[in-house]
């Protein structure tokens, strides 16, 4: 026997209208920004290679949230949140979240079904300024998000310039390309070492927190992944100037199959153009406590830091 058909009900001008009890479903199950009714169905992206986007499928992104350890109090900032992989399940955590996207058509995406608790910046955020990206308030925040792979070197060295200068940034945990992943957890010694291992480690411990493979992005990448969690806190050294070591990391990576003394001649020639007597490099490097004949790739942080010292007096940095 057939099941008798639902009765329409109808206004009292006739027209037709939904049932109340299924309206009511409905919209409860929307309500919840991770309900299992509640997946963004936006129209169709095609990811756009400028911005280097590849989207993280679902399962990852809970490994990643679930690795976060939230706390009910937790301020995050989320940069480029795409197409809310990581957004949705953080949001269901009940935390505040400011998302920061450049993609025009990805931030009115996920302003369709932002709780009041997600804030959307559109924008680069390469380009904003601190109080643009930081949310008011002025506590501790905590930085997610999936970088794009060809801009994440400069994202990183954004986010160190903001942990510094706001003392804000508690931690930051990025997905990166793999081959970055190990430039940014490197030690002194190793081919990988470089100005990415020597400034994050000068204020941030570092750790590996997942291993992805491209299978885990939607379009997937020709490179395998990784994320990497950077806890800020303060220097083991003084910092008397950042840009002065920042000058000399990059100088003497610039030729790192040379010895530090040949490795730093751009500096000193620069000083000898403007008419300042001729340096003896290696006799500084060795009243510095450092062989000359080292390599840029065996120098600490901390060793970097007190050379730095050694040649801001000396009108070199």
């Amino acid at each position: 026997m057939s099941r008798p058909a639902r009765p329409r009900i109808s206004d009292p001008r006739g027209a037709a209208r939904r049932d109340p009890e299924r309206e009511a479903r409905r919209e409860a199950r929307h309500a919840i920004p991770n309900a299992p009714h509640a997946e963004a169905r936006p129209k169709k992206h095609r990811a756009r290679k400028r911005f280097g986007q590849h989207f993280l499928e679902p399962a990852w992104a809970a490994k990643l949230v679930a690795g976060l350890a939230v706390a009910a109090d937790d301020v995050f900032i989320e940069i480029g949140p795409g197409l809310g992989a990581l957004t949705r399940p953080l949001a269901a955590t009940g935390v505040a979240i400011r998302a920061i996207e450049v993609d025009r058509d990805l931030a009115a995406a996920l302003a369709d079904w932002a709780p009041p608790t997600l804030s959307l910046v559109t924008g680069d955020f390469l380009a904003l300024d601190d109080a643009a990206v930081l949310p008011e308030g002025g506590g501790a925040v905590r930085i997610v998000g999936n970088l794009p792979y060809n801009l994440s070197t400069p994202i990183l060295f954004r986010v160190l310039a903001m942990a510094r200068a706001t003392g804000r940034v508690r931690d930051a945990t990025v997905m990166l390309q793999r081959e970055v992943a190990d430039r940014v957890l490197a030690a002194p010694g190793g081919g990988d070492y470089g100005p990415l291992a020597v400034m994050l480690g000068l204020f941030a411990d570092r750790s590996r927190v997942l291993s992805l493979p491209p299978g885990a992005f939607r379009p997937a990448p020709q490179v395998h992944s990784a994320v990497v969690r950077l806890a800020f806190r303060p220097p083991p050294v003084p910092v008397a100037r950042f840009d002065a070591v920042d000058r000399l990391v990059r100088t003497a990576f610039q030729q790192r199959r040379k010895t530090l003394a040949n490795a730093l001649r751009p500096l000193t020639a620069a000083r000898e153009a403007g008419g300042a007597a001729p340096l003896d490099l290696a006799a500084v490097l060795h009243g510095a406590g450092i062989d000359p004949m080292r390599r840029p790739e065996t120098v600490t942080p901390e060793e970097f830091v007190h050379l730095a010292d050694t040649l801001i007096p000396l009108s070199v940095l």
